[in-house]
């Protein structure tokens, strides 16, 4: 069966259901749910919650949640961190790591899971962390959900299979997934090893931007949101699921798989988007418009017009600009960026960003194109040029970003990256007073 569309962010209602009749029409929870089924709302907004802003679905499902989440016990997760987090000082000057090898023995996606950087407070529900995972096996009777926050699933390499309580979601390089807070879920390894990036988002849920004068079209289109058609596990054997709540982690013993809702209706629920789907829009003259323009999704904060966290990508486009800087200019932001590499050869880092690295420039630290890039750039034939080998995203945040010391202690740390603008040479002609 094909995936539901879910037109995301906008308050609409969709319903899927595994068994014919399973789902409760024209009342939510009746005295008696088809099938014997028990009536649970799953609600990621405040009840009182403005309409448009308002998330909550129905599930009806074999068993209860209150049978999944008994006599948890304290299990050491001790790589995943939670903000605020600042176990090791933060370094004035900007970071860059290439790619870390998957393991032989590396663990399940939940168990691979490397917090690199965080931002805000988890308990205040402001703020993010940006993950990476690197997993070498499935998880079969193991369960998860994140009561801290949604998490945004990149895969660099390697395909995975998202089951989630709502149904099946397939997310290979190139796509993302996004797994709303309080949802459980288990990650199976379609073809070997997987490494990819997570954006844990502890504020409001991600949605479309405002499109401002860009109009109705353009950007990523709501039609290209999937969420899942319903499916469930009848699985009466020993599991274990495992809970994020407060930065701390739990896992509770179960007798059945707790992904057993067997039909679902409303707008809280997970979904998928291929990024080639993503229309970009740009100069048709001169100049270099702002990044912004490349968002994906956001995380409204409190403050209008300022993400809490931004998803942005830098994807295959055309460039038409002329007598045009082309690379991302020089500049220090008042946001904080977190970027990696899916696959390719980025445009303002021509040489020693690869796929599955990652560099960090905080808030008002200098960054922009390295001497290579400039050279190039400045020396270009402006006519019409395509980028069509390189996808790479930004995970960008209004806070600081603080690097954990696991990130710090890398290998992968490129301990000279400051060294890439050494060759900027003055190219001043001007004469002195």
């Amino acid at each position: 069966m094909s995936p539901t569309r879910y037109l995301h962010g906008f308050g609409n209602e969709f319903e899927s259901e595994a068994l014919p009749g399973a789902l409760p029409m024209g009342q939510n929870s009746p005295q008696r749910c088809p099938y014997g089924l028990y009536a649970e709302q799953l609600s990621g907004s405040a009840f009182t919650a403005p309409n448009c802003l308002n998330r909550r679905s129905w599930l009806y499902r074999i068993r209860p949640s209150v049978l999944h989440v008994r006599n948890p016990k304290d299990i050491e997760q001790s790589h995943w961190k939670t903000a605020p987090c600042r176990d090791v000082g933060a370094p004035l000057g900007q970071l860059r790591w290439d790619a870390s090898d998957v393991a032989d023995d590396a663990g399940s996606f939940i168990e691979g899971m490397r917090t690199i950087v965080t931002a805000g407070d988890c308990g205040q529900r402001v703020g993010m962390a940006a993950h990476l995972y690197l997993a070498g096996r499935s998880m079969v009777d193991d369960y998860f959900y994140d009561a801290d926050g949604e998490l945004l699933i990149v895969p660099q390499f390697g395909d995975l299979r998202i089951f989630t309580e709502f149904g099946l979601l397939e997310c290979s390089p190139g796509e993302i997934c996004v797994v709303p807070r309080g949802v459980k879920f288990r990650v199976e390894l379609s073809a070997g090893p997987s490494r990819g990036y997570v954006c844990e988002n502890y504020g409001a849920p991600f949605t479309l931007p405002y499109r401002g004068v860009i109009g109705a079209n353009g950007l990523a289109d709501p039609r290209d949101f999937f969420s899942p058609t319903a499916a469930f596990e009848d699985k009466e054997k020993p599991c274990r699921l495992s809970v994020k709540w407060g930065g701390s982690f739990y896992r509770c013993d179960i007798d059945q798989s707790p992904l057993d809702v067997v039909a679902w209706h409303g707008n809280y629920a997970p979904y998928k988007y291929d990024l080639r789907k993503f229309c970009p829009v740009g100069a048709l003259l001169f100049d270099h418009p702002d990044p912004s323009i490349f968002t994906v999704l956001t995380s409204p904060s409190d403050e209008s017009g300022v993400g809490n966290v931004d998803f942005a990508i830098f994807p295959p486009r055309w460039q038409v600009a002329e007598h045009t800087f082309r690379p991302p200019w020089y500049h220090l932001n008042i946001m904080s960026e977190f970027m990696g590499l899916i696959y390719g050869r980025y445009d303002a880092k021509p040489s020693g960003f690869e796929p599955g690295g990652m560099s960090l420039h905080n808030a008002m630290l200098p960054h922009g194109p390295d001497a290579e890039a400039f050279e190039q750039a400045s020396r270009a034939d402006l006519g019409p040029a395509k980028i069509d080998d390189a996808l790479a995203f930004m995970f960008e945040s209004r806070l600081p970003l603080y690097p954990t010391s696991f990130a710090m202690s890398l290998e992968t740390l490129q301990q000279d990256y400051a060294e890439c603008w050494s060759g900027l040479r003055r190219h001043f002609t001007g004469n002195g007073p």
